[in-house]
C-alpha cells in the first residue's frame, strides 16, 4: 500500500517532534482553537472526557519557562539539561498547551462499575492517561496537519507539582505539555523499526 496517498497517513508519517520555533511568526487563535477541537475528539473512556486544556500565551508562557528553568538548577545534571531544553522550546513557542487529567472518571468509575473504590483506583487512573494520551496525539496530528510544529514535552513529569501549581490545577494530574509554533526548520524524524521487528501475529 502506498501510505503517502492517503492524506490522514501522511500527516503522521510527517509529524515529527519540533523543539525550536520562530518566534517572529504568530500562531493565529483559530489554529489553537483547531488544535483543542481535535484534541477534544479524541476517544476518551466511558466518554467522561476527564482532561483539561489549559493555553499558555505571552508572559505567563516565559513565567513557565522561568520556573522550568529555576528547578532543573536543583536536579542531577542529565534531567536538569533535559528541562532546561524544555524551557529553550517553550520560551520559543508561540503557545503552549497543557494537558491535565481531572479525576473525574477516578471518581465516578467506582460508582458506574460498582467497584470498590480503592481497588479501582488505579484502574480508571489508567483508563485516563489512555484518554489524555488520544487528545495529546490528536493535537500533534491537528498541528502538523496546518504546517506547525509540536512537542510532548514528557520530562515535566519530573516537576509535576510545580507544573501544576503553575497552571492552577493543583489537584490534578500532569499528562502533557505542548509547545506550539511554526518550525525554525524542517527536520526528518528518526528511523522507525520495520514492523516484521515488533509485530508478531498469533
Amino acid at each position: 500500500m502506498d501510505y503517502l496517498r492517503n492524506e490522514t497517513l501522511k500527516t503522521i508519517v510527517n509529524r515529527h517532534s519540533i523543539r525550536t520555533f520562530n518566534h517572529e511568526l504568530p500562531v493565529p487563535d483559530d489554529c489553537i482553537n483547531t488544535i483543542l477541537y481535535a484534541a477534544n475528539q479524541a476517544p476518551s473512556a466511558h466518554n467522561q472526557q476527564s482532561w483539561r486544556f489549559i493555553v499558555i500565551r505571552g508572559a505567563k508562557r516565559v513565567d513557565f519557562a522561568s520556573l522550568i528553568s529555576h528547578k532543573a538548577t536543583h536536579l542531577p545534571k542529565p534531567s536538569s539539561a533535559l528541562l532546561r531544553m524544555a524551557a529553550r522550546s517553550i520560551a520559543s513557542a508561540q503557545a503552549v498547551i497543557a494537558v491535565v487529567n481531572t479525576g473525574e472518571l477516578i471518581e465516578r468509575g467506582p460508582q458506574l462499575f460498582e467497584l470498590e473504590k480503592e481497588w479501582a483506583r488505579d484502574f480508571f487512573r489508567i483508563m485516563e492517561i489512555q484518554s489524555s494520551a488520544a487528545a495529546v496525539e490528536n493535537m500533534l496530528l491537528a498541528a502538523t496537519s496546518m504546517g506547525l510544529g509540536a512537542v510532548w514535552l514528557g520530562i515535566l513529569i519530573l516537576i509535576k507539582k510545580d507544573v501544576l501549581e503553575f497552571l492552577g490545577e493543583p489537584h490534578g494530574e500532569f499528562m502533557a505539555v505542548i509547545p506550539v509554533g511554526y518550525p525554525t526548520r524542517l527536520v526528518t524524524g528518526p528511523q522507525k523499526r520495520n514492523l516484521d521487528v515488533i509485530v508478531r501475529y498469533l
